[in-house]
């Protein structure tokens, strides 16, 4: 199944800057670490002897009688490193029909195909900014690890890559998911100052959280800037919205099986679901990582609008 084009249509007359500066390889348009004579103004220092006098800042002379040259940051593009979950929780919920069908005029996707479409609309944004763009997938382990490219071949690589993710099937339950090795695995081979985005539904087990917060600290130890999008599907997984009679719940990653009530257990469970979210979001918040929830039921398509919007006025 193809990616649907005109869900990310909208996207592609926006711009992505970088929270940070970063370090590229092509004039572009974000902040480099790198001082050249560029465009705008950064700082003074001292002249040294047998330089160029051309970059001397003649009115500064006249006031101090010392001899200063100006500085200009440069601008350069970035690489990115799109990171999308393919473990069975992704595949939630199930699908019945077309991923085209509309509600409220939203596409009805699983999560599954809500990170395909965004990371997507990332390759298509990125791309007309001439940025660098990279692929992993991970489940039990690395599936996919493309390294960041800017060239048309390569991209158009990575877009059958993710039309690939939307053909294949629901894996067999019991595809845990391994964020902690991804995350590792993907500290290591990025570049330094990289933009890292992250798609997934965080759902690493309990008794692995504290090893999930290490990760993204490991990931953020090259300056890397990091946005998560964490995918849920709210009304069910975090609110348990659902017909008030007895169910048998299945863990589709481990398979282990629950028969429960939700009337009777559905306080209980959106505390700790909530409790949940406050300590990723406070590690996140500890490592200046963006987290954003991405509740598939509001469209991809609103969710990258808003947040785009927001960035870009922040920095």
């Amino acid at each position: 199944m193809p990616i649907e084009q005109k869900h990310i249509q909208a996207l592609s007359a926006l711009e992505f800057k970088a929270r940070q500066v970063v370090e590229g390889f092509l004039a572009g348009l974000h902040k480099s670490p790198f001082h050249g004579f560029s465009v705008e103004f950064a700082e003074h220092r001292a002249y040294n002897q047998g330089e160029s006098t051309r970059h001397i800042d003649w009115k500064l002379y006249a006031r101090t009688d010392k001899l200063f040259t100006k500085r200009y940051e440069e601008e350069t593009n970035l690489r990115c490193q799109l990171v999308v979950d393919t473990s069975s929780s992704m595949y939630f919920p199930e699908k019945t029909g077309s991923s085209s069908s509309l509600k409220g005029g939203i596409p009805e996707f699983n999560k599954m195909e809500f990170a395909v479409h965004a990371a997507a609309a990332f390759i298509q944004l990125l791309r007309k900014q001439r940025d660098a763009v990279g692929l992993t997938t991970f489940s039990q382990q690395v599936n996919i690890a493309e390294q960041a490219r800017s060239n048309a071949v390569h991209l158009r690589h990575l877009m059958q890559h993710l039309e690939d993710l939307l053909a294949t099937e629901a894996p067999a339950r019991g595809q845990t998911t391994s964020v902690v090795e991804a995350l590792n695995d993907i500290a290591r081979r990025a570049h330094r100052r990289s933009l890292v985005v992250i798609l997934s539904d965080m759902l690493d087990g309990q008794d692995r959280e504290e090893e999930v917060f290490d990760a993204l600290q490991h990931l953020r130890f090259n300056k890397n800037d990091i946005i998560l999008f964490h995918v849920v599907d709210r009304k069910h997984e975090l609110e348990l919205d659902l017909v008030d009679r007895p169910y048998t719940f299945v863990d589709v990653e481990t398979n282990e099986q629950v028969k429960a009530h939700p009337s009777e257990i559905r306080d209980a469970y959106k505390t700790a679901m909530a409790e949940r979210w406050h300590r990723l979001k406070l590690k996140c918040g500890q490592y200046r990582i963006d987290l954003v929830e991405a509740d598939i039921n509001k469209g991809f398509e609103p969710l990258l609008l808003e947040f785009l919007t927001k960035r870009a006025r922040l920095y």
